[in-house]
């Protein structure tokens, strides 16, 4: 008779392949946990890096905003020393000008007219006197207008003072003074 071999081969094949596929269900696994490890190792350090640029680029930020602040500073400072460089310039210019509006009253001031108060506001004197009659103060308002050193003469006020005479008066007047230039000169 012949021999028939009723191993259970099949059996032994499925367990050997079941094995096989084990085998390398286990190393696929091991290799996607490997490839898994190694892309969050990859990510952590491109995060590490950003970061790490990031805080560079507030660092110098921060530098860049504390140089602005100085610039700041630095540039009100230089309009502080402008503004008074400013102002001693035109104190330079206008120191003598007191002088030449009093010298220029004098000169503009006819007889018969007698000055009690003078107030100066900026650009504008205010003139309060006396004189003899409405002649006398119709001429210094035309030697006002006449003068390098004053504009617009504007009565305000003409009022009976029998202290200079039968047709004295007291009068208030308005005068506008011309700037000098930088020179020094009215203009």
């Amino acid at each position: 008779m012949a021999n028939i071999n009723l191993l259970p081969w099949r059996e032994d094949l499925r367990r050997e392949k079941k094995r096989e596929f084990l085998a390398y269900l286990v190393i696929t696994l091991l290799a996607g946990l490997v490839a898994v490890v190694f892309w969050v190792y990859l990510v952590n350090q491109r995060i590490d890096t950003q970061q790490a640029r990031n805080a560079l680029l507030t660092r110098e930020i921060a530098a860049l905003e504390e140089k602005v602040k100085e610039i700041t500073a630095l540039k009100q400072r230089r309009e502080q020393v402008l503004s008074r460089m400013r102002v001693i310039q035109d104190l330079q210019v206008n120191r003598p000008d007191v002088v030449r509006v009093f010298d220029e009253l004098v000169r503009v001031l006819p007889e018969g007219v007698y000055l009690e108060n003078l107030s100066r506001r900026g650009d504008n004197i205010n003139v309060v006197g006396y004189a003899e009659s409405n002649n006398r103060i119709s001429s210094l308002m035309r030697a006002i207008d006449a003068s390098y050193k004053f504009l617009d003469p504007n009565l305000t006020k003409v009022v009976a003072d029998r202290r200079l005479g039968e047709q004295g008066n007291r009068f208030d007047l308005r005068i506008k003074v011309v700037k000098a230039n930088a020179t020094g000169q009215a203009g």
